[in-house]
């Protein structure tokens, strides 16, 4: 949302790239507090299990993967994919991929869910071979291939106790990268991870400088200034890859030897609107319409409301110092 189009003491409903605390965001949440709003971000809206009730991260991750393979075909000039935007659909995108010839490449996939889930069917319909991580680190493939990673594959705990996916979600902080073992086997590398900040970082400049192969990485979670240096912006649906050189951490000419290509955009599901679209609005008039019609009462709206009032809820209260750019 643009700031100055916020209007007084309503409720809206949208995506506020908040809670983590991003920088970039912060002034619109001051925006927000201070013109009385009530925020109900989409990205909370969960069900009585915590499941989330709508989000676009398969979409995410069709378009995300997509555009990994695409700049892999450009970057090396072997094949050549339209852009997702100029498909009218799923369909029509998953015919693109019989263009793909990816050889040998090597695919790490980070993260599960539906970005994930996305990102493996479009590796799936391009006809690339999924391996087991295990399979990934010891063995030598003639045909592309990949693999998708777990928390407990890509960290592990300092203490070196097992992996306990509970205890990772409320203390990050124990856990270190083990990352590096795969990133030392992988061409291209596509993020659909949910990274928190106290968390290990998956690579850093010397990594991508030296320790690894990768030339491309589809960064679809686009922690910026998070857990892969070469996140340093968001690209856009009209320039998806920007060039990024490990050496001075900043941005270079796109394809570049010696860079990384990178795809950032943040708004994916914007290049299927078909699709994305209608698959949101669906959940969104079985899940949330009648919670707002009060048709239904679960608690969804209360659990992801981080404003009313003029104030932060109680459940973001952790969010305060950030909105006073204490941190």
């Amino acid at each position: 949302m643009k700031i100055d189009s916020l209007v007084d003491q309503k409720t809206y409903l949208f995506f506020s790239h908040t809670a983590k605390k991003q920088p970039y965001n912060r002034g619109l949440l001051q925006a927000i507090i201070g013109k009385g709003i009530r925020l109900v971000d989409y990205e909370y809206l969960t069900g009585e299990d915590q499941v989330r009730v709508v989000a676009f991260g398969r979409w995410a991750g069709v378009v995300g993967a997509y555009n990994g393979l695409r700049a892999f075909g450009l970057r090396y000039r072997t094949f050549e994919l339209r852009p997702a935007t100029q498909c009218r659909d799923l369909e029509e995108l998953i015919s693109e991929l019989g263009k793909v010839e990816s050889d040998r490449a090597r695919i790490v996939i980070t993260g599960g869910g539906r970005v994930a889930g996305g990102a493996t069917e479009i590796l799936d319909a391009a006809g690339i071979r999924k391996v087991e991580p295990q399979s990934y680190l010891d063995q030598t493939f003639t045909h592309a291939v990949y693999t998708r990673l777990d928390p407990w594959h890509y960290t592990r705990r300092r203490d070196g106790s097992v992996f306990d996916f509970k205890h990772f979600v409320t203390h990050p902080g124990a856990y270190e990268n083990n990352f590096i073992p795969y990133a030392a086997r992988t061409d291209i590398y596509i993020a659909c991870h949910f990274w928190d900040p106290q968390s290990p970082v998956l690579l850093t400049r010397d990594d991508l400088g030296s320790d690894t192969p990768i030339e491309v990485i589809a960064d679809i979670s686009c922690d910026i200034n998070g857990p892969i240096p070469s996140t340093i912006r968001a690209s856009t649906i009209a320039e998806p890859f920007y060039g990024y050189d490990p050496e001075s951490g900043s941005e270079t000419a796109l394809f570049k030897k010696g860079s990384i290509t990178v795809m950032a955009v943040d708004n994916l599901p914007g290049e299927l609107p078909r699709d994305a679209s209608a698959d949101f609005g669906d959940a969104l008039i079985k899940y949330v319409i009648p919670e707002l019609l009060g048709l239904k009462e679960t608690g969804m709206l209360e659990r992801a409301s981080i404003t009313e009032g003029g104030a932060l809820t109680k459940e973001y209260a952790y969010l305060q110092h950030y909105l006073e750019g204490k941190e």
